[in-house]
């Protein structure tokens, strides 16, 4: 009797597999329950429910089943998982990634630009990928800040917003809350809500770290950089302080 075929360990088969998966167990009544938190578009599922098995038995069953892509094979696999759209397919790639992130350096995080190419389209993403991923990297020095800059120039809003939001794994660091300041500095005029955000909230961030060179650095740049950066950034001050930094000239 001939052996049955066992099918092949690719990329664009863990797609195929995921998307069957999810097509054949997709709950349209349950698409839109998260839709008011992303003004940029939403598209789901429907099986975001914490306790879906998605998240928890079978995921760990495809990481495994596919444990010989290695991080390379996983990122490749994303880039297709993120053009979808769908809400659930991007955060499974960010999952296998997260679980093989002792294997990622530059080459990782440069094939990793692919994900935005069409792909990633939401802040959530962006700071789950951060979070997870990129922010523990730089944390633990695998990672240098030099490894994203390219990032902040990037055509893609959330990606230019990750190379922000990825610098608040260097604030526990020594010496890492100027460090995170002087990565984004380039980033401080930027023209999109979504990267205000998460500049102001690096610039947040580091002020509960060390005031002084946030303080400095909110000066520097109140009359230039958007009202949405500035104010973020001086949230959690008290009013008297905060309105030190009140700008002279504001822009959107």
């Amino acid at each position: 009797m001939p052996s049955k075929k066992v099918p092949e360990v690719t990329p664009a088969r863990l797609v195929a597999v995921i998307r069957g998966y999810c097509q054949t167990n997709a709950q349209p009544e349950k698409a839109g329950k998260w839709a008011r938190y992303f003004s940029e578009g939403y598209d789901s599922w429907g099986l975001l429910d914490r306790d879906h098995p998605i998240f928890t038995t079978q995921s760990e069953v495809w990481a495994a089943e596919y444990a010989a892509l290695g991080v390379d094979g996983f990122i490749e696999a994303g880039c297709e998982l993120f053009k979808s759209g769908k809400y659930e397919e991007g955060a499974l790639a960010i999952r296998f990634v997260k679980q093989r992130k002792d294997e990622i350096g530059e080459a990782q995080v440069k094939a990793m630009e692919g994900w935005f190419d069409g792909g990633i389209r939401n802040w959530a993403h962006v700071d789950v990928l951060c979070g997870e991923v990129l922010s523990p990297l730089l944390e633990a020095g695998q990672l240098k800040p030099a490894a994203l800059n390219e990032w902040r120039r990037s055509p893609h809003r959330f990606q230019r917003r990750a190379a922000a939001v990825a610098m608040l794994g260097l604030l526990k660091v020594k010496g890492g809350p100027k460090k995170a300041l002087a990565f984004i500095e380039p980033m401080m005029e930027d023209t999109e809500k979504v990267v205000h955000q998460g500049l102001g909230w690096v610039i947040k961030e580091a002020w509960k770290m060390e005031p002084g060179p946030a303080e400095e650095f909110l000066m520097k740049w109140k009359d230039r950089s958007a009202r949405r950066v500035i104010s973020t950034g001086c949230e959690k001050m008290a009013a008297e302080k905060k309105a030190q930094f009140k700008a002279v000239r504001r822009k959107e």
